[in-house]
């Protein structure tokens, strides 16, 4: 099950709930009650694997682009 960060608006206390994704946006009370609270935006951490040489990864040459291999973007 994902885990969410929040942050308490009244006492600043930042916390975390497990929660299905279907209810990431609904309303989580702090620790200590308040209901003042905001959902914080998380980076997420993709592993991956270094080459022997240490080098960084080289990117792929294939036709495409930015967002989604270039057939949204104009």
């Amino acid at each position: 099950m994902p885990r969410y960060e929040y942050r308490c608006r009244t006492c600043g206390d930042t916390f975390e709930l497990s929660r299905p994704m279907a209810e990431s946006s609904a309303p989580a009370a702090c620790p200590v009650g308040h209901d003042d609270t905001v959902k914080l935006l998380s980076a997420v951490a993709v592993g991956g694997t270094a080459s022997a040489s240490g080098s960084a990864p080289t990117a792929s040459s294939g036709g495409g682009g930015g967002c989604c291999g270039g057939g949204c973007c104009g």
